[in-house]
Formats: C-alpha cells, structure tokens, sequence
C-alpha cells in the first residue's frame, strides 16, 4: 500500500512540474508576442532577425532543435540580440573547448522523457501527442555561441540571392502543391486542394512571395488526405486562429531551412489578439501549435525525399511553372 501510494505522489509530482514548465514556456512566448504587438511592428518571436533566424542548431551533435525550442531559442536570441545560430549546454561548450563568459544567463529549452525513463526519439522534439507512453517534460539550459569564447568558428556556406530563390522554387516543384494566381488574397481552399495567390509581380520581392507561399502551404498539409487538422473554422474563432499560428510557424520552420526570411505580414496583425487569448486559455496550446507546425514542415520536406540538413541548396529538379489565373475562387 505504502508503494503504491509513493507511485501515485511521484506521478502526481511529475505532472505539477510538466505543468509547471508548460506555463512558463508559455508565458515566455507571450511576453515575445506582447513585446512585438506593443512595438506597433507585429515582429512575432518567429520573425527573421540576422544570422539567429536560422534554426537554431546544437554544437555537440549539429542536429536542428525542433519544435517548441526553436520558438523559444529564436526569441531569446531576439531579447538579448544574439547573432549566432548555435546552441549547448555549459557541459557541451566546455567539452568542446570553449568558455563560457563570466555571468552568462543560459536560456531554458524543454526535453522529453517516456514514463519508463527513457529519452524521447529527439531530445529537442516538441511533440507531445505521438509518442506511445506518458511523456515527461524537463527543462534543460542551453547558452548561445555569442555567450561563449574559444568556440571553433562554424564552418559558413554564402550562397547568393539566385542560389536561394532557386532552391525554394525547386522545393515547392517537389511538393506537387496546386498554385494558382489572381485576385488580391492569399488562401488555400480545400475543396478544390488549391492555393491561390496574387500574381508574383504584386510582391515587394521574390523571397516575399515564397514566404507567404510557404504559409499557405502549412494549410496545405492540413487537408484531410494529408495531416488531417481541423480547417473549417471562421475568422474570429479560436479554431481559426489556431490553425493560423500552426501555419505561421510551419511557414517559419521552412523559412529557416530554405534561407528565406520571413517578414511579419500586416493583415496577420489582427490574429495577435487571438493568439493571445488562446494561449493564455490553455498552457499546452503553443507546444501543440509548434508541435503541428513542426510535423506540417517535416511533412513538407519529406516531399521533396531530401532530408533537413541538406537544405537549402542542394536540390537538382527543375522549377515546376505555376497554372496561370483562371479566376479567383471563394475561400472555404
């Protein structure tokens, strides 16, 4: 009896502290939100700021974070103006031969463990709900290359403005996505499984249209046929909101990979009120939505058979030419 109720108050205390952590990644990303909507700018902690807006990657293994983490550590090199893109451990930087800077203030990232004690499939994965078992998150603390001294330099590739616009054009070719062009919306619509969006030259530049190309192809994913999440909400409900954030850090997530820079989009500006009382309704929403967005990209990338750390610049097909307008269809 003595053992079973030991058992109980261990889980019991292991599900206060996962809350516990669930609030605080939360209110992290809040704070970011709140900081870029009160700025009048509407930067989000997903937009592009530098050499950061890359995804953030650990110096031990050179493995992408995932997920959540790569929210959390986007925003915490926004907050303290970090241009590097690497990330570890006080115990990583060490063993790699750095020094860590007197003072330095390490930024919290979540881990998940099973319930048998074992690591997740990814240390730095933030989905929650695929893994058999009960999942136990824990807080571990990563300091930035820019809070470190005697780091090896990082081996940079400089591709150009080409280069760059070329890959992003060759992954969507690889994708097989429906894109047509008309009209002054961006949408996807899934009765017809088509994405439609101003003609290019209605864009400031190139890599614009791949960015908001990229967001509307997140809902892509969600089709029923695909990832199956829920698209048939209306403007103003949570539902929809939701679903929009998944797509605004699905279209972040690709931006990273393909080099592109993701801008805030000022017809965006009016979700940020719903994002917000989403998130503060329930300390699990921002996981989840990153875990979605997360699982939409990698969806993506699968398409095109390359694996993430080959992009941005290493794909072969030729540019799939777009349909042109053939009238601009009714959103669903």
């Amino acid at each position: 009896m003595a053992t079973a109720q030991s058992g109980w108050r261990s889980r019991g205390a292991k599900a206060v502290q996962t809350n516990q952590i669930y609030k605080r990644v939360t209110q992290q990303i809040i704070d970011a939100i709140e900081a870029g909507a009160g700025a009048a700018s509407y930067r989000m902690p997903w937009h592009n700021w530098g050499q950061s807006a890359s995804c953030p990657t650990n110096v031990t293994t050179g493995r992408a974070y995932r997920g959540i983490n790569i929210l959390l550590l986007w925003a915490a090199a926004k907050a303290q103006g970090y241009s590097s893109g690497r990330w570890a451990t006080y115990r990583q930087w060490t063993a790699a031969g750095a020094q860590v800077r007197k003072g330095a203030k390490a930024t919290p990232i979540i881990f998940w463990k099973t319930s048998t004690g074992a690591p997740s499939c990814a240390d730095d994965d933030s989905d929650t709900g695929t893994r058999p078992g009960r999942i136990v998150a824990r807080t571990y603390f990563v300091l930035n290359g820019d809070q470190v001294e005697g780091a090896e330099p990082q081996p940079q590739c400089i591709f150009t403005e080409t280069e760059t616009l070329t890959a992003a054009a060759q992954f969507i070719g690889r994708t097989g996505v429906q894109i047509r062009h008309g009209g002054d919306r961006a949408y996807y619509t899934p009765s017809i499984d088509q994405i439609w969006l101003p003609q290019p030259a209605q864009f400031r530049d190139s890599e614009s249209y791949y960015a908001v190309l990229a967001h509307e192809m997140v809902h892509w994913t969600g089709a029923k046929h695909r990832l199956d999440r829920p698209l048939n909400g209306r403007f103003g409900d949570e539902a929809y909101a939701f679903e929009e954030l998944i797509a605004e850090l699905g279209a972040a997530f690709l931006a990273a990979h393909l080099g592109l820079s993701l801008e805030p989009r000022p017809d965006h500006a009016v979700y940020i009120a719903s994002w917000l009382k989403v998130l503060k309704s329930d300390p699990k929403a921002i996981l989840t939505a990153a875990s979605k967005a997360q699982q939409a990209a990698d969806y993506l990338l699968d398409l095109t058979t390359m694996a993430p750390q080959t992009w941005p610049h290493q794909l072969t097909v030729a540019r799939t030419a777009v349909d042109p307008a053939d009238g601009l269809m009714a959103s669903v």
